[in-house]
């Protein structure tokens, strides 16, 4: 991660010498971990195009908030839904990788009601239309959008659950009914982050809102403890997102 650590490091000081707002490629949870680590002179802010997106740019600038992201929508939509192919994220992500495109110009690809919503660099965006016509054996019309359907946006699912305690490991257990020696195998193999920031604290113990990334799971969020049961044993809520 030396070269994405190089990169941040040279964004945050043109953005700095020459006060204006400078934008990174798309960044998987790895280099999105590597950014939080380290410090800067000069505020940064992470967006995917929506909210609670993973794959998200990193600004570096001044008035940040305002900032216009250099992102762009594509939506994907069978030509004949009826004799569709039922299409995942897999799918999407082979064509337009067929069609040679590096994988960090593109962010999420959400899929709803079997129409992909494509979030890529808006330097790309019309290469995308122009070329993206067949995903798997389905033939599909591309158009840019200016907004993810409400009906699109992943809710997490709120759950109650049971855990001995508080530590990540035995929340992350409960959530996806996985053995604990299972859940150590997925903290070894560096998967689980933490808002964003890789965790390798078996027992580190969540904090309210704090955002769990389980590579190969999915995410979830912790909303806290509840109560107890009669056993003393804590009752948890949190929202999954399936």
């Amino acid at each position: 991660m030396e070269n994405s650590e190089k990169r941040f490091l040279e964004l945050a000081d043109r953005a700095e010498q020459r006060c204006y707002t400078t934008f990174s490629d798309f960044l998987n949870m790895e280099e999105e971990s590597v950014l939080s680590a380290l410090h800067f002179n000069i505020s940064y802010r992470l967006y995917g195009g929506y909210d609670g997106a993973e794959r998200c740019i990193s600004a570096f600038g001044y008035d940040l908030e305002d900032a216009e992201f250099p992102i762009s929508i594509i939506q994907a939509e069978p030509a004949s839904p009826k004799f569709a192919d039922k299409l995942s994220h897999r799918d999407f992500l082979g064509s337009l990788m067929g069609l040679g495109i590096k994988r960090e110009v593109l962010g999420d690809i959400v899929i709803a009601d079997n129409i992909g919503y494509i979030f890529c660099l808006s330097t790309i965006a019309e290469y995308i239309v122009r070329e993206l016509s067949k995903v798997c054996h389905t033939i599909v019309r591309c158009s840019i959008v200016y907004k993810l359907p409400d009906s699109a946006v992943k809710k997490p699912e709120t759950e109650q659950l049971v855990t001995a305690s508080e530590r990540l490991d035995v929340i992350t257990s409960a959530v996806y009914n996985l053995s604990r020696s299972a859940v150590k195998e997925l903290f070894v193999a560096r998967k689980i982050y933490v808002n964003s920031r890789l965790c390798e604290n078996f027992s580190y113990i969540p904090k309210t809102n704090d955002i769990v990334s389980v590579r190969g799971k999915g995410r979830f969020v912790y909303n806290g403890v509840l109560g107890k049961t009669k056993k003393s044993r804590n009752i948890i809520s949190v929202g999954v997102y399936r």
